[in-house]
């Protein structure tokens, strides 16, 4: 089956940077005093109206963000925040976005601020190692963030990697592939003891989305829809030591309803744009057709075949790897 996916003429994303006082005019700061690779781009991205800079003399009032106790008192005590504004078509991407979000950290770097992306919902170091934009694109820098949650009517055994069959209550989605005008991927009806495999799948799973898409917009800088095909073949180059390739099934996915069926609520992370637009927002990331086992099963799977040292499941109740569709030989 092919998924067709719209291309938006432009995408736009936001950074916010907040801050107690700004004692400097902002458009004094943004181009100028940006340093390294990006200060060209800065420039440019200014000038063509690509990248606009806004100073608002207000706290900035979260929704969504996950933040840690600290962030959240270092945030109460903002007085001001600048938003930081990209919008450009796909195949400009990442490196408006890397511009924009390198203006940011420069700024949040010299007044102390608390750089944010209410995309992921998450805060971006800035400082130590971490305080520069990196010149290379690479989605593990704070790209993407992950929506976890559990059924609230769960009744789970103790924790016990080894039984795949224990509870099926974890959901696990991204935040942030939509920022590259990709529907964001989920694994609902995981055990909540697989929670690191499953963001881990998941993660893999992204980087070779985000890999061909942004191969294809480039490619296609006037295409105005995609299409894919519903199997996904994860190369050995993709696996974190280079390990035996997989394949995956791409389901569109409500992410406001999730399964039918299910037994207890649970907060839908809000995706966008609204139901009924006949836009697909969300992909549930599953095992190929003709797996014969659970999702448990498959999960355990693809990461014994990505990561063989980190055996925890006892080899006696292990599915032969050799015999499971969507796990090469």
């Amino acid at each position: 089956m092919k998924i067709i996916l719209p291309l938006p003429a432009t995408l736009t994303s936001l950074f916010i940077v907040a801050m107690e006082q700004l004692l400097f005019d902002v458009e004094s700061f943004v181009p100028w005093r940006i340093g390294g690779p990006y200060r060209r781009a800065a420039i440019s991205a200014l000038g063509s109206g690509v990248l606009t800079v806004t100073h608002h003399r207000t706290p900035w009032k979260p929704t969504a963000a996950t933040l840690t106790d600290d962030e959240r008192r270092r945030l109460r005590r903002t007085r001001q925040h600048v938003v930081f504004a990209t919008t450009a078509p796909p195949h400009r991407l990442p490196a408006v976005v890397q511009a924009a979000r390198a203006a940011a950290r420069a700024l949040a770097r010299a007044c102390d601020g608390l750089l944010l992306d209410p995309l992921t919902g998450s805060t971006i170091l800035t400082c130590g190692s971490c305080a520069g934009e990196p010149t290379d694109f690479r989605l593990d820098d704070d790209w993407l963030s992950w929506d976890v949650q559990v059924h609230d009517a769960a009744t789970c055994p103790p924790w016990d990697p080894a039984d795949t069959g224990a509870c099926d209550c974890l959901r696990v989605t991204s935040r942030g592939l939509r920022r590259f005008a990709l529907p964001e991927i989920t694994l609902d009806g995981a055990g909540c003891a697989h929670n690191l495999c499953a963001t881990s799948l998941l993660r893999t799973v992204a980087h070779r989305l985000v890999t061909d898409h942004l191969a294809y917009v480039t490619a296609h800088p006037d295409a105005t829809e995609r299409e894919i095909d519903d199997f996904l073949h994860i190369p050995a180059s993709d696996q974190p030591d280079g390990s035996l390739p997989f394949g995956v099934r791409l389901t569109p996915y409500d992410a406001e309803l999730g399964e039918l069926g299910r037994t207890g609520t649970i907060r839908r992370l809000k995706i966008g744009p609204a139901p009924g637009t006949g836009q697909i927002t969300c992909l549930k990331v599953g095992p190929p057709s003709g797996f014969p086992g659970s999702l448990n099963d498959w999960l355990c799977a693809t990461q014994t075949a990505i990561h063989p040292p980190l055996r925890l499941v006892d080899p006696a109740r292990t599915p032969a790897m050799a015999a499971v569709p969507g796990i090469a030989a």
